[in-house]
C-alpha cells in the first residue's frame, strides 16, 4: 500500500493536505451542503412538477437513491484501498488506466468548476428578498455576487475544519426550516386527506420519466465528494463510507418527504399547475399561508445561506481536485502545493476564485441572464458532468476489483457496481435524450447536443494528454493515481507498479 504520512502541519513546500482534521461530522456536512437541500427542494422539486409535469418525483428520489446506494458499495471498499483527494480521477486511473484517468480529470476540473461557478447566477435571486425585507430594495445580482465570492474565497485559503465549522451552522440550520416546512404542509392536506399518490408507479412511469430521473440524480450531486475529503480525515477507511452512506440516506429522506408534503398540501391534482406558476415561491408561499411570515422570512434567509454554503463546499472540493492533479504534475507542480499555516491547497483554492471573478464580471458586463444560462445552464451541465464520472468509476472499481480483488466479497467488487453500471448508463440514455427538456430550450437548439458533447471532447483531449506523458514525461505519468504517495516518494515506472499502478 502507499505510505501516508502522519505530519499534521505541512512544511512551507508541502504536497500533502492537512491530516486528520476532518470527523464523520464535517465530512457529512461538506456532503450535504454540496447538495444544497433547501436549493434542491424549493427550486429542482418546484421546477420538477412545474416544467416536467410528472408527479412522481418523491419516488423518483428513492428509486436514484437505490441506484447511488450500490454505486456506493463498490465506491467505499474502493476507497479503502485508494486514498487521493482526487476521488473520482484517482479511481478510474486505478482502475481503467492512467491516460483515462486523466481524461477523467479534465471532465471534473469542467463538471465541478461549472457547479461552483454556476451558483453566483443565482445568488442574486436568493438575496433579493432578504434584501428588500431589510433595506427596501436590492443592488445589481453581481454586486451580491461578488460579496458571495469575496467570501468563499477568503474561507478557501482557511483551514478546511473552519469551513466544516461553517457549513455546520449553516446546514443544521437549513434541515430544521425544511422539516418545519414540511411538518406545515403535512399538517394543512388539501382537502383535508392525506395522500400518498406521488409513490404510485403509475405517477412516475409516463412520458418525462427521464427528465425527472435525471432532475432526481442532480439533487445528489456532492454526496460523492466524502473521498475527495479523505485525505484530512481522522480515519477514512471508517470516516468515508459511513459518510458516504448517511449522506445518500438523509437527503434521500429529505428530499421524497419534501417533494410529498408538498404534493400534500396543494394537492396531487393541482401540483403540477401550482408549481408552474409559483416556481420557487411554492414552497415559501404555503409557508406563509400555514406557518406565518416570520417562518417565510427565515426560510428565505436559509435559501439563501444555503447556496452560499453549495458554494463553499464546491469551491473546496474543485480546489482539491485541481491539487490533486498539480501533486502527480498532470497539471502545473504550483496548484499541487498547500498553505503552511492552514494546509489548504492555497494555489488551487485562489485558481477557482479567478475563474469565479471572470465569469462574474463577463456575465455582469454583457448583460447576460445569471439564472438561466449561468445557474441554470451551468447547474445542469455540471451535474450531468458528474452523473458520467460515477457510471465510469463504476465501470473502473468492477475493472480494478476483477485484477486485485482479494479481500472484498463477490457483491462488492462486481454484482453491486454492475447493477448500479446498468442502471447509471440507463439514466446517461435518458438524460442524453431529453437534454433540450432539461435546458428549457428548444428541441432543435444547438445547445441540446454542444453542452454534453463538451465532455467525450474534454475526456479525449486528456486520454491524448495522458499519452503524451506516457511517452515524453515518464516520471510524472507514474505518479498518476497514487495521492499522497506521490508527493512521499521519488517515483518511478518500477516503483509505481510495485504500488499497484496500472499500466
Amino acid at each position: 500500500m502507499p505510505p501516508t504520512s502522519t505530519v499534521d502541519r505541512p512544511s512551507n513546500v508541502s504536497e500533502a493536505l492537512a491530516r486528520g482534521r476532518l470527523g464523520i461530522p464535517s465530512v457529512i456536512f461538506f456532503v450535504l451542503s454540496a447538495a444544497a437541500p433547501l436549493t434542491v427542494v424549493a427550486g429542482v422539486v418546484t421546477t420538477g412538477y412545474g416544467v416536467v409535469g410528472v408527479t412522481g418525483i418523491p419516488l423518483a428520489f428513492l428509486l436514484v437513491a437505490a441506484v447511488l446506494a450500490l454505486f456506493s458499495v463498490g465506491y467505499v471498499a474502493m476507497s479503502r484501498r485508494v486514498e487521493n483527494a482526487g476521488a473520482f480521477y484517482a479511481y478510474i486511473s486505478r482502475g481503467l488506466g492512467r491516460p483515462v484517468g486523466v481524461g477523467a480529470a479534465w471532465v471534473a476540473l469542467i463538471a465541478y468548476n461549472a457547479l461552483q461557478v454556476g451558483l453566483y447566477g443565482t445568488i442574486g435571486v436568493a438575496a433579493e428578498p432578504v434584501l428588500d425585507r431589510i433595506f427596501g430594495g436590492h443592488p445589481h445580482w453581481a454586486v451580491v455576487a461578488l460579496v458571495a465570492w469575496a467570501l468563499v474565497g477568503v474561507l478557501g485559503l482557511l483551514r478546511v475544519d473552519i469551513n466544516g465549522l461553517v457549513l455546520a451552522a449553516l446546514l443544521v440550520a437549513e434541515i430544521v426550516v425544511i422539516l418545519v416546512f414540511d411538518l406545515g404542509q403535512i399538517g394543512n392536506p388539501a382537502d383535508g386527506q392525506v395522500s400518498f399518490a406521488a409513490f404510485s408507479p403509475d405517477n412516475l412511469f409516463v412520458p418525462g420519466v427521464g427528465a425527472v430521473l435525471v432532475l432526481a440524480i442532480l439533487g445528489f450531486v456532492g454526496f460523492e465528494s466524502a473521498v475527495v475529503f479523505s485525505e484530512e480525515s481522522k480515519d477514512p477507511k471508517r470516516t468515508v463510507p459511513i459518510a458516504t452512506y448517511l449522506s445518500v440516506v438523509i437527503i434521500a429522506g429529505l428530499y421524497a418527504l419534501s417533494s410529498w408534503t408538498m404534493t400534500v398540501a396543494v394537492g396531487p391534482d393541482k401540483i403540477v399547475a401550482e408549481a408552474g406558476e409559483q416556481s420557487v415561491g411554492l414552497i415559501f408561499n404555503l409557508a406563509a399561508a400555514h406557518l406565518g411570515d416570520t417562518a417565510v422570512t427565515i426560510g428565505q434567509v436559509l435559501f439563501l445561506t444555503s447556496v452560499l454554503a453549495a458554494m463553499i463546499s464546491f469551491h473546496n472540493t474543485t480546489a482539491r481536485y485541481t491539487f490533486a492533479l498539480g501533486r502527480e504534475r498532470v497539471l502545473p507542480a504550483v496548484f499541487g502545493q498547500t498553505s503552511a499555516r492552514t494546509g489548504a491547497p492555497r494555489a488551487a483554492s485562489v485558481a477557482q476564485s479567478v475563474l469565479g471573478l471572470v465569469v462574474i464580471l463577463v456575465y455582469a458586463v454583457n448583460g447576460w441572464d445569471p439564472v438561466v444560462q449561468l445557474f441554470f445552464w451551468g447547474g445542469t451541465t455540471g451535474g450531468f458532468g458528474v452523473l458520467l464520472l460515477i457510471a465510469t468509476t463504476s465501470v473502473a472499481v468492477i475493472a480494478y476489483f476483477a485484477r486485485s480483488g482479494g479481500g472484498e466479497s463477490l457483491w462488492r467488487r462486481a454484482i453491486a457496481p454492475g447493477l448500479a453500471t446498468l442502471a447509471l448508463f440507463v439514466i446517461i440514455w435518458l438524460a442524453v435524450s431529453n437534454f433540450a427538456n432539461l435546458l428549457g430550450v428548444a428541441p432543435d437548439s444547438t445547445l441540446r447536443w454542444a453542452l454534453p458533447a463538451v465532455y467525450p471532447v474534454a475526456a479525449l483531449l486528456g486520454i491524448g494528454w495522458g499519452l503524451v506523458l506516457r511517452s515524453n514525461r515518464p516520471d510524472t505519468y507514474a505518479r498518476i493515481g497514487l495521492g499522497a504517495a506521490s508527493a512521499a516518494t521519488a517515483v518511478t515506472p518500477t516503483t509505481a507498479t510495485s504500488v499497484e499502478v496500472n499500466r
